[in-house]
């Protein structure tokens, strides 16, 4: 059969099959539930999910709010205790730069992006913002359907951050601020965080629980902090895959767990900050119940002067127990912070004891030991002696100068 008669009998089937339904009345097919049914083809997202799509003069997107009522807990923390966080909480953790603010003034921002690279390719779909208030803590999240909503969307956030004073972020001072502004400028609008105060609360956690946990990811603080286990959370490196899912399908039940991921993030975040500025505020008040969070305590004291407290929390730590590495480093900063202190018996005592064990700080002890002695109290057989033992562990052009210096002053007393 030649492409001709091919093509003729084609066309007859064709034909046959047209015939046969053309009269036919397509079934309505019943409707059942998701997910046992089958999906429609497109499920757009304000039909999907409660909230509205908001019109500007930019465009339009789509907004949703979530509230957790202040009866409610996230974890261990009570949303009801939020409202009543100290207006001075974020004053030592910031260094000084939020001296006061209410909690309601305070803006808690997370977003879900299209990459985690950064640069101009990479947007900002979804962006978490919340806030307390007497009713508990809510979360209003702004979404861009489609690429063409994000100057709406921009729009919108700068406008709901004009009711607050602060900014806190996870991480936020290195990608989730930097990345916003960039679309900002991209969509040639300014962008309005210069005139927020901004906590970045990552900081703080890592200087706390750093030593003692692997992560300081916010879900991990979550649960080891808050005591919370999320179930079916989608993890962050799917985020992106889901969203592009969306856009290609408009199936918007793939966007339900990327919307609760991110409030989760946000209240997390909101909880944390019940906590950690805490330590930082009134450091001995803490209920701190492992040492080495007690350790990086302290070693932010020590940094911000305050030498005091970081002392009696680095010897509270120590009583408290620490691994022999983290041990035997917190015993030397505490003797070097009693020298600072001029407290030089407690420094001695410190360092003897150091010197009488094997550890990483022993010949550093040595040399402290001969320093005190010849310095206060002029025993410079003892500072000779601690000196050779030094040398002993390690040999170094630096004491060898002092054996040297040492052994001429002895020799000198001797003569007269």
């Amino acid at each position: 059969m030649d492409i001709q008669e091919q093509l003729t009998e084609l066309r007859r089937k064709i034909s046959t099959i047209n015939r046969k339904y053309a009269d036919a009345t397509p079934a309505v097919p019943q409707a059942r539930l998701w997910p046992n049914s089958i999906r429609p083809a497109r499920y757009f997202v304000e039909e999907l999910m409660s909230g509205e799509v908001v019109a500007t003069t930019a465009g339009a997107h789509f907004e949703t709010e979530k509230l957790y009522q202040s009866h409610r807990r996230h974890g261990s923390m009570d949303i009801s205790s939020l409202i009543e966080l100290p207006e001075d909480l974020l004053d030592s953790l910031s260094g000084g730069t939020i001296l006061k603010s209410h909690p309601k003034r305070w803006a808690f921002l997370d977003t879900e992006t299209t990459g985690l690279a950064g640069g101009a390719g990479t947007y900002a779909f979804l962006i978490g913002v919340g806030s307390i208030d007497e009713e508990g803590f809510r979360v209003r999240q702004f979404f861009m359907r489609d690429f063409a909503d994000e100057r709406s969307l921009l729009a919108r956030l700068t406008e709901h951050l004009s009711h607050f004073d602060v900014l806190v972020t996870y991480n936020g001072k290195t990608y989730d601020v930097p990345l916003l502004e960039t679309r900002y400028r991209m969509a040639r609008a300014r962008p309005p965080f210069a005139r927020l105060a901004h906590l970045d609360l990552l900081h703080g956690a890592r200087r706390l629980w750093k030593l003692r946990l692997d992560s300081c990811r916010l879900v991990d603080l979550e649960n080891q902090i808050l005591g919370l286990e999320r179930e079916g959370d989608l993890p962050g490196e799917m985020i992106p895959y889901y969203y592009f899912q969306y856009l290609r399908t408009q199936q918007a039940f793939q966007l339900v767990p990327i919307f609760h991921h991110n409030v989760m993030d946000i209240v997390s975040l909101a909880c944390l900050t019940a906590v950690v500025p805490f330590a930082f505020r009134s450091p001995e008040g803490m209920a701190l119940r492992h040492g080495a969070d007690m350790v990086g305590l302290a070693r932010w004291l020590a940094q911000a002067g305050r030498f005091e407290e970081a002392v009696r929390l680095y010897r509270r730590a120590v009583d408290l127990g620490l691994r022999d590495d983290l041990l035997f480093k917190t015993m030397f900063e505490i003797g070097r912070l009693e020298k600072k202190l001029e407290r030089y018996a407690a420094a001695l005592a410190i360092y003897t004891d150091l010197a009488a064990a094997r550890n990483p700080y022993r010949v550093s002890a040595f040399e402290e030991l001969a320093k005190y002695y010849e310095r206060r109290e002029r025993n410079y057989a003892m500072a000779l002696q601690m000196t050779r033992s030094a040398l002993f562990l390690e040999d170094s052009e630096p004491m060898r100068r002092r054996e040297q210096r040492l052994r001429m002053r002895l020799s000198a007393r001797g003569s007269k």
